[in-house]
């Protein structure tokens, strides 16, 4: 059976303009907006938090309320409390935006949407950079998106929360991502990657494809996917071997991306225990969780496996080939294969994306009516600043 596009179906819809304020604001905020309109209008003070610890990346509600002062020809004056990347606690406002209640009411809906899965994302994302911060990042996000809208604010994360890592220790951090829409938040013009395990498939063997992309892109770096078939360290052997000297000149990486439904050519529970015992012995012992033991010696693509293919890389001649590692590194994950000493070059993640979605709420909430201090019964800490002076 085949498929056509419904005529009905439209593009993609970028990131929503204030024109469009009505069709997609809660509905109580309208009648707020009329009774205001109706019976006097109030210059108000909104603070803006969050109920976690979260990386300040407040950029794309900040150019929202730009716009929205420009479109309704009047002006909110914003106090921005925490910089772009900086931490910000629970409960701590990151933001106030004072100005005309009758032209801020309706907006509030619209520049939270914004706010908060962007801070959680650029939170994760530094911490993943912390962890392992020898390893390039890769944000390869796109495909868990929904949508344009959300994978434009989730690179934008990624890179405030790279930045951030950077800022704070010596690490690679996030050299690129995906799609090309958004590689400009990397300093780059177009998204990375080389091949899916599709075109492993359509070629019919993990050597095939890595030969016809190199007949494709012969002036450029290749990173061949392994897992395919599962044999990944004898299908990178045989890569190598067809490719000496590119592998040679450090232009060939491996790409791990083992499903956690098996373990990695070769291993099992003892075998991943022995290969850990060779090269990071003490590793084993500082595991917490069941989670942190099976990200070690588990299935997938765990610490285990990265050093089982280093070790076959380097006993077979050849060290400068590079290993990308995929497939759910999440900020604990990078954090055990940092204690384990992994090999791993270059991450490809998804998983800085927040994994609670609760976590991203943001709220604003209303805090001095026309210079009177006012906020509704247990938000009181919204009164004070963070240098702990009370508001007037």
């Amino acid at each position: 059976m085949t498929f056509s596009r419904p005529p009905a179906m439209g593009e993609p819809r970028r990131q929503t303009g204030p024109g469009e304020v009505a069709r997609f604001t809660d509905h109580y905020f309208l009648r707020t907006k009329e009774i205001v309109g109706r019976h006097g209008d109030a210059n108000v003070t909104y603070a803006v938090f969050m109920r976690r610890p979260v990386l300040a990346a407040p950029r794309f509600a900040l150019d929202f309320l730009a716009q929205a002062a420009t479109e309704r020809n009047t002006v909110f004056a914003i106090d921005v409390l925490r910089q772009e990347g900086e931490l910000v606690g629970a409960g701590e406002p990151m933001l106030t935006i004072t100005g005309s209640l009758f032209q801020l009411v309706d907006l509030e809906t619209l520049y939270l949407q914004r706010l908060g899965a962007a801070c959680v994302a650029a939170y994760n994302a530094c911490a993943m950079c912390l962890e392992l911060p020898n390893a390039a990042f890769l944000a390869m996000d796109a495909r868990h998106c929904a949508g344009a809208e959300m994978a434009e604010m989730m690179a934008y994360a990624a890179s405030v929360g790279s930045a951030a890592a950077q800022r704070q220790a010596d690490v690679v951090g996030f050299i690129g991502n995906a799609t090309g829409d958004t590689a400009h938040f990397f300093g780059r013009e177009t998204g990375l990657g080389t091949m899916p395990h599709a075109l492993i498939g359509y070629a019919g063997s993990t050597l095939r494809a890595a030969e016809m992309y190199r007949e494709t892109y012969p002036d450029e770096p290749m990173t061949v996917l392994v897992d395919y078939f599962g044999l990944e360290i004898t299908d990178a052997l045989a890569v190598c071997r067809r490719f000496p000297e590119f592998a040679a000149s450090g232009g060939l990486s491996f790409r791990l991306d083992t499903h956690g439904g098996r373990y990695c050519e070769g291993l099992d529970p003892a075998r991943s225990y022995a290969v850990l015992d060779r090269h990071a012995p003490n590793a084993t012992r500082g595991y917490r969780t069941e989670e942190e033991l099976r990200h070690l010696i588990g299935t997938g693509v765990s610490a285990a496996a990265v050093w089982r293919l280093r070790e076959a890389l380097d006993d077979a001649g050849f060290p400068a080939v590079r290993i990308v590692a995929s497939s759910g590194f999440s900020p604990a994950k990078c954090r055990i294969l940092a204690m384990a000493g992994a090999p791993v070059d270059v991450v490809g993640t998804g998983s800085f994306l927040p994994e609670h979605w609760t976590e991203t709420y943001a709220t604003a909430d209303i805090i001095a009516y026309d210079g009177e201090a006012r906020v509704k019964l247990g938000r009181e800490f919204l009164l004070r600043r963070p240098s702990g002076e009370d508001r007037t």
